[in-house]
């Protein structure tokens, strides 16, 4: 309960969302070396997943592992007080590369949002793919094993 409660204020103070933690699905699960993520559902029924890591995160990384645990982002949130945190970076790491651009689109800069540093990093999950999630192993075949079997997808309403 602790650690519900102490998710919920690193959540509200990173960014500023209340998330009523009602059901952990994976608590502290790893998913690299360095990163443990925490998947969980709220009072709302959306399912959220935190990660947390010891070394730098970029982006890129976060939607990777979203990937590689089996399920699919619907929003990326951003820091709070920054709604366009990823585009704020994508446009000055692309003025590094590019100086001399003045007119930079949003396909400009696709590669570059993936460059933005994100740790802590909150998503909310629209589905589980096949019913399964998974986290890392660094024993196993493939780096991943099963951590939690859990049916979710979101249905968009009007």
């Amino acid at each position: 309960m602790y650690d519900e409660i102490a998710l919920e204020r690193a959540i509200k103070e990173s960014f500023g969302v209340d998330a009523d933690v009602r059901q952990a699905i994976v608590f502290c699960a790893p998913v690299s070396r360095t990163a443990d993520a925490t998947l969980f559902l709220t009072t709302k029924k959306q399912l959220y997943l935190y990660i947390t890591g010891k070394s730098k995160l970029l982006f890129g990384d976060i939607k990777k592992i979203v990937s590689r645990m089996g399920l699919k982002a619907e929003i990326y949130l951003p820091p709070k007080g920054r709604p366009t945190y990823f585009d704020e970076v994508g446009r000055s790491k692309f003025h590094e590369v590019f100086p001399g651009r003045k007119h930079i689109t949003d396909e400009d800069i696709i590669f570059y949002r993936t460059l933005a540093t994100y740790n802590p990093a909150l998503v909310l999950i629209s589905e589980v793919k096949n019913g399964i999630v998974y986290q890392f192993d660094s024993d196993s075949n493939t780096s991943w094993r099963v951590a939690a079997r859990f049916t979710y997808r979101r249905i968009k309403t009007s």
